[in-house]
């Protein structure tokens, strides 16, 4: 059985739900505290054992790929004033992973943006992440887990966890059978139903495992939910051909490309710094205090 070695990144959306600030800067490079999102993405697919990955790029997202690139000037502004720690981060970023990037020219959906990455991945197993969601567990990263289900039973494996059902309508959503702890073998998928017609309540998370035989499936899908190629759809008819897998995965998801999810992200991640924690945790609790005192005084 093939090794997982690359990944595939979709990062074309135009993020919509971010406008007026992403009207000129990719919602990928919008930061969580110091770090952009898509730099937690990639950290994320390289902790996992990953080796290659390609980012699928839309218009206007060159800062995606300066952001990875070499920065000349910057490392000798750096290196000129004895920087050398920043420096190091800087340089870190570049050697992070050997990364590539294709364009998608049409907005045609996350099954589209995969399709495009067919000649990257050939006829090896791949993983996609998905930009808009973070999952944060620095010990067993979320792709990992999903990377160790593949190798224990082959077939495509998808990361879920249970959404509120009210929320089942924003996901892709899948039915299945106990295979294991926290795994499912996979039955059948829908892809953002109706509250009275959703199976389950386990979504779909931004992480999969999926084997090269989707692409010709990709190739003839037609447009599904929105108009638009649904990846769901073409996993469906995957998953009629060989064994698929659902796996609750551990760690904390945000919903980055939401702005509530971004400021729970923000938030969240602030607090477990070492350089910043203490005192960001000592300022929102006098916060708290301070409001807490002036809607008593009314």
């Amino acid at each position: 059985m093939a090794r997982v070695r690359k990944a595939v990144i979709p990062a074309a959306g135009l993020g919509t739900r971010f406008l007026p600030a992403t009207k000129a800067v990719p919602k990928e490079m919008l930061p969580l505290v110091d770090k952009p999102t898509i730099q937690y993405i990639v950290e994320e697919a390289v902790a996992s054992g990953i080796e290659q990955i390609l980012i699928i790029v839309g218009r206007g997202k060159d800062a995606l790929q300066n952001h990875f690139d070499t920065s000349v000037e910057l490392e000798a502004h750096l290196e000129a004033r004895g920087q050398h720690g920043r420096l190091k981060e800087v340089q870190d970023i570049t050697n992070l992973a050997e990364v590539f990037y294709v364009r998608q020219h049409e907005a045609k959906g996350l099954g589209h943006a995969i399709a495009c990455a067919e000649s990257f991945v050939g006829d090896e197993p791949f993983a996609v992440l998905l930009g808009d969601d973070v999952v944060h567990n620095p010990e067993y990263p979320c792709l990992k887990q999903l990377m160790d289900v593949y190798e224990a039973y082959g077939g495509s494996v998808l990361g879920v966890q249970a959404v509120p059902r009210s929320d089942v309508s924003k996901y892709g959503i899948v039915d299945g059978v106990r295979a294991g702890e926290r795994l499912y073998k996979v039955t059948g998928l829908v892809e953002k139903p109706a509250v009275e017609d959703a199976p389950t309540n386990l979504a779909i998370l931004g992480r999969y495992i999926i084997s090269p035989a989707i692409f010709p499936i990709l190739a003839r899908t037609k447009p599904g939910v929105g108009g638009e190629i649904q990846l769901t759809d073409a996993l469906k008819a995957l998953m009629e051909d060989e064994p698929m897998y659902a796996l609750d995965f551990v760690g904390r998801r945000y919903d980055v490309g939401d702005k509530f999810g971004f400021l729970q992200a923000t938030v969240e991640l602030a607090l477990e710094r070492p350089d910043l924690g203490g005192r960001f945790r000592a300022y929102l609790e006098n916060l708290i205090s301070t409001e807490e005192d002036q809607a008593c005084a009314l």
